[in-house]
């Protein structure tokens, strides 16, 4: 089975970093806590703009029951 890039549903904003940390099977607060921080060492508008594009861009996580 492929693996597929999507937002996931266990989500603090938008489900990007958890759904990130899914595909690459790591840590979703692990993820978060260097995207705040690569976001807040680069001047903070280039990490929340990555951010608005991929919540636009990524797919979200179909529902399993």
């Amino acid at each position: 089975m492929k693996k597929k890039l999507t937002r996931s549903n266990n989500k603090m904003i938008a489900g990007v970093c958890a759904g990130i940390a899914e595909y690459f099977g790591w840590d979703a607060t692990l993820v978060r806590v260097i995207y705040v921080l690569l976001t807040v060492f680069s001047a903070a508008f280039p990490g929340i703009l990555v951010y608005i594009i991929l919540w636009i861009v990524m797919p979200r996580a179909e529902i399993i029951e």
